[in-house]
């Protein structure tokens, strides 16, 4: 019986390519070198012309069919079929592995003082040390490991805190703006100095408090003088001889603007007498006219007659054509909204789980691009018949950190008709995936909701906030070739886990 020969483990077993050389700590060998990717080996593999290669490079190489081994190629010893690359032509090479793993490794961070075997980085210090650098999620700066949290809660100018008021999410950087809308924010009054009036209340405050400054109701004469309102009188009594005398000057003005109006009339006296001159002689050009018209107007009201008979007969039939155009109008209309419920009904899934089909995508994402359209709702769904109502939004050029980076995709809770029966708030896990219609590698996320959001409460309107991922999938992904999209469309899919339901 033939023996079965070995194959490189899967890339589940090993997914990376060799260590950087950077971390061995003593002298480096060749024999120790990935003879693709130039690095330490990682998991060696063997192949049957002697060379060697990490497993995950191998797999790699391999994975579209049998290959040319460059190293072969490279020291001019290349021979069929022993230097062909494929599955099954290649062993664990567990003398190498263990000679590797035994090595001296150190940290490559700066500031890191970790010491040990290369064995030992692999399973306690890779992509664990504090000191590694890392970009921030949200503004993208590269920050350490360790520093992460005091990054979020600190320094991110991405970062989304409550106002302390009125308890209202935004971003850190928009704070002033906020602080100058926040119907909570505490105001001083500037007349009385009482402090912490909330914004909101504030015009209700100074429209009675006593020592709130407003202008003098003689302003319109020129006094510019603003006075405690409990002082006003005052004010008025001490200036009443400044308020005469502005009253005055304000009064001769206009005596002055009056007589100028005076001459002005006069002129246009003079004119009208000269009109009335030349009206007299048009008089009896109208006499002469007036008889041709009476004339020409018994002949008008004749046709005038036949005339309205034809409207009234022409406005009948308009209302009549008015009338049917309403009629189809409505059942166009009836028509329509039957043919979206049934398409809504025919989308529609009651056990929590929901594949939405988008087609026309490129034209969609130009239309995102552009503005005109830069999210989508899908159908609602249901956990079950009488259970929790929900949709899907979705941003064809990313929303929020990810606009113009990545596919952005949210979960919103609905208003539904059972809303009563159901418990508050919203606590069952989403997953959401973009699927792979090769059903090789779907694009998976999942969260558990947070329930002190307003976003999965019992609603009060239509739909809750969204919420989901802005950074969902990179927009880089879906430009390449890809089987994501098929025949120009994409496959949505959101599980509700109803575990407890």
């Amino acid at each position: 019986m033939a023996t079965q020969e070995p194959s490189p483990p899967s890339s589940m077993e090993s997914n990376k390519p060799g260590f950087p050389k950077k971390i061995l700590g003593n002298k480096l060998e060749d024999k120790h070198l990935c003879n693709c990717c130039h690095n330490i080996l990682r998991r060696p593999f063997q192949a049957q012309c002697g060379h060697r290669f990490c497993s995950y490079c191998f797999n790699r190489t391999v994975s579209n069919g049998p290959q040319k081994c460059n190293a072969c190629i490279k020291e001019d010893i290349f021979e069929d079929p022993t230097s062909i690359l494929k599955q099954g032509c290649a062993f664990p090479d567990n003398a190498v592995r263990r000679e590797v793993e035994n090595l001296s490794a150190v940290c490559i961070n700066e500031s890191c003082t970790w010491k040990g075997s290369i064995k030992d980085y692999e399973l306690n210090h890779e992509g664990k040390c504090e000191f590694m650098i890392i970009p921030c999620p949200s503004c993208k700066e590269r920050i350490r490991f360790n520093e992460q949290e005091r990054h979020n809660e600190r320094e991110c100018p991405e970062r989304t805190l409550n106002c302390k008021y009125c308890k209202e999410p935004f971003h850190f950087k928009n704070i002033k703006a906020h602080d100058e809308i926040c119907p909570k924010y505490p105001m001083i009054c500037e007349g009385c100095a009482k402090k912490k009036i909330p914004r909101e209340k504030y015009v209700d405050h100074i429209k009675f408090c006593s020592k709130f400054r407003t202008p003098c109701r003689f302003h319109v004469v020129g006094c510019d003088m603003s006075v405690e309102k409990e002082k006003i009188h005052d004010h008025e009594r001490a200036y009443a001889y400044e308020h005469l005398n502005l009253l005055l000057h304000y009064i001769m003005g206009m005596k002055l603007q009056l007589h100028s109006e005076k001459t002005k009339v006069a002129e246009l006296g003079r004119r009208c007498t000269e009109l009335e001159v030349k009206s007299g002689t048009f008089e009896n050009v109208v006499c002469v006219l007036n008889r041709e018209v009476e004339r020409f107007a018994t002949t008008m009201e004749a046709s005038n007659r036949q005339h309205k008979l034809d409207q009234d007969k022409i406005e009948a039939l308009s209302n009549k054509v008015r009338q049917l155009e309403r009629t189809v109008g409505l059942k166009d209309l009836t028509v329509a909204e039957m043919e979206g419920r049934l398409r809504e009904m025919s989308a529609t899934t009651f056990d929590g789980v929901f594949v939405w089909r988008i087609s026309d995508f490129a034209k969609k994402r130009q239309d995102a691009i552009a503005g005109r359209a830069p999210a989508m709702f899908s159908p609602a769904f249901y956990t079950s018949k009488y259970g929790y109502k929900m949709c899907l939004r979705i941003y064809l050029n990313g929303d929020g950190t990810g606009r113009g980076s990545h596919l952005s995709l949210f979960f919103v809770v609905m208003r539904g008709l059972s809303d009563a029966l159901l418990k508050w708030p919203f606590n069952q896990k989403v997953t959401l995936m973009l699927l792979d219609q090769s059903n090789r590698e779907h694009i998976i996320d999942a969260f558990r909701p947070d329930v002190t959001s307003s976003s999965f409460q019992r609603p009060v309107s239509e739909m809750n906030i969204a919420s989901g991922c802005p950074l969902f999938c990179p927009l880089s992904k879906l430009d390449a070739k890809n089987s994501y999209i098929r025949d120009d469309t994409i496959f949505i899919k959101a599980i509700v886990d109803l575990t407890g339901l």
